[in-house]
């Protein structure tokens, strides 16, 4: 999939809910990396959090592989819808870590909720086909 070229018919407003959609993609994808560099990093604070879950100290750079993969699709349109979906799959699974041991609500489970619907509905934004998907009809660009 690849985001629909800008053709010259398209109206001022539809091209900027694309580029709109398309930088709210790329914020989260440079949320996803810096939180991958610092799953590499693994500073204290890092390991600390992760064994406050039930993962073992050693768990961050492997963690960063799937963390940095998903930032890097997200980056690219062509792999962004599958950026996507593998990155919501990524962060469900932290939700669910981290409600095992807090409850629901903690900082983090509200930041990976925040950045999974950021990232959809920037997708949304700026790929008709993916808009469609989403709220089906037809794949049409935005109105006025």
């Amino acid at each position: 999939m690849t985001y629909e070229a800008l053709p010259s018919s398209r109206s001022i407003g539809t091209v900027r809910a694309a580029v709109l959609g398309r930088a709210v993609v790329l914020g989260a994808s440079l949320l996803l990396l810096a939180d991958g560099i610092l799953q590499i990093l693994s500073p204290d604070v890092m390991v600390r959090a992760l064994t406050q879950i039930g993962f073992a100290a050693d768990q961050g750079p492997r963690l960063a592989v799937i963390t940095l993969t998903c930032a890097a699709l997200l980056a690219i349109p062509r792999f962004a819808p599958l950026g996507a979906v593998l990155t919501t799959g990524f962060l469900g699974g932290a939700i669910c870590s981290h409600f095992r041991v807090e409850g629901f609500g903690s900082p983090p489970q509200l930041l990976s909720i925040f950045l999974g619907l950021s990232i959809w509905v920037g997708l949304a934004l700026a790929d008709v086909r993916v808009r469609a998907a989403l709220l089906g009809g037809p794949k049409r660009p935005l109105a006025d």
